[in-house]
């Protein structure tokens, strides 16, 4: 098997394995381990990533005094113990599951507690659940892309006459609106789910190198109308505001969608914050993995899942009380894709919320499109709960 990163990870940037975590065996980067007694920071990638899509970030991190640890999830990559079947039991991917495989990896490596953890994308809900579960291990949160906007709630007082909960349209719900529209769409997440959505991608018309540079691009800054606006409502209407690779066309799978955006050779020239090495990075791995795994996720975390929500409903009422932080790109239309979901988590599901940052010059991927900019963030709200803590103990 290649190295990680086939060559293409910074100087300094180890990649190794640790076994017997919550039942796998991670694979990881880390930097600053040299020295031992520093602060952790851990970083939880989305989809479709790796520990790889930190690797700008980590250097920079490492240098400033921490122990930076970013695995591969359960279902991607190199960390192996996950069944990459479409039938395989999704238990493992549930959410409480995670933030096992989480606490795992630390203690595995001998700490008690982290500084921070830090989530993008899919990596955020995991980040989240860290912070609210287990406060005492996860000290901070930093939520990138993804907005937390609470714990699925109990009904309250209901023997009294009061009214329960409203649910939110099932995503079922939501697919059934947009394929009546005038151009029948289709929501991503539900078709995620689906055991045709694997073979798409992975056996792409144009590609898997293509279909990863295509997908990237398309949700980056790069793509110019990727100019994201608050949402009124989770409404078929307004969900098909947003661009395709988030409401797809309902007669296309991931690879048609994203083909058409596929940029030129002149901009894949231009595009120093993604080379075309880097792009064979997740082709590689993905080719060897699939995607299956990686999609498990989306299958569990559904809000009409009886399961996972039963197991969230156990911390009904519960918010995030350790400092957080939350860094999107500009261009990114996860910040808004769930309408109402950022104003929720500043305004109740986060008690200790410090910032908001929408970072110019990114979409999607803003730890890779701006790294030095998301480096100097995470440093600033790091040093930052340091000097706090170091004023609470004068």
């Amino acid at each position: 098997m290649n190295p990680y990163g086939n060559s293409t990870l910074p100087p300094g940037v180890r990649s190794r394995r640790i076994n017997n975590v919550n039942g796998l065996t991670v694979h990881l980067l880390e930097a600053g381990y040299e020295v031992t007694g520093r602060p952790v920071v851990l970083l939880l990638h989305g989809f479709p990533e790796l520990a790889y899509s930190w690797r700008k970030v980590i250097l920079p991190l490492a240098s400033a005094g921490y122990h930076v640890i970013a695995p591969d999830q359960r279902g991607y990559g190199r960390t192996t113990g996950w069944d990459d079947s479409y039938d395989a039991d999704p238990d493992p991917f549930r959410p409480l599951n995670m933030v096992r495989d989480a606490m795992g990896l630390v203690y595995a490596l001998g700490h008690r507690s982290v500084a921070s953890v830090v989530g993008h994308d899919a990596g955020s809900p995991v980040a989240s659940w860290c912070a609210l579960v287990r406060p005492d291990i996860f000290r901070s949160v930093v939520l990138m892309s993804a907005p937390y906007d609470g714990v699925p709630l109990l009904p309250f007082n209901i023997a009294n006459g009061a009214a329960p909960p409203r649910p939110a349209p099932t995503d079922d719900e939501i697919d059934a609106q947009l394929a009546k529209l005038e151009r029948p769409r289709k929501y991503y997440q539900r078709w995620y789910r689906t055991r045709e959505a694997n073979d798409n991608m992975m056996r792409a018309p144009q590609g898997l190198h293509a279909f990863f540079r295509a997908y990237y691009h398309y949700k980056s800054a790069d793509w110019k109308a990727n100019k994201p606006f608050p949402l009124k409502a989770r409404t078929a209407e307004e969900l098909a505001k947003m661009p395709t690779y988030y409401v797809m066309d309902r007669d296309k799978g991931m690879a048609e969608t994203v083909a058409p955006e596929m940029p030129s050779a002149a901009e894949i020239a231009a595009c120093k914050w993604l080379t075309e090495a880097e792009v064979g990075v997740y082709a590689m791995e993905y080719a060897r993995t699939g995607f299956t795994g990686a999609l498990q996720g989306y299958r569990v975390r559904r809000g009409d899942d009886p399961k996972s929500m039963a197991e969230l409903r156990t911390f009904s009422d519960r918010t995030i009380d350790v400092p957080s932080c939350f860094i999107a790109g500009k261009s990114d239309w996860g910040v808004y894709q769930t309408p109402g979901a950022v104003d929720r988590m500043q305004s109740a599901a986060c008690t200790q919320m410090r910032n908001l940052h929408l970072v110019e010059g990114a979409g999607h991927w803003v730890q890779q499109e701006q790294p030095e900019e998301v480096s100097r963030l995470l440093i600033g709200f790091l040093q930052h709960q340091a000097e706090v803590a170091d004023n609470r103990e004068k």
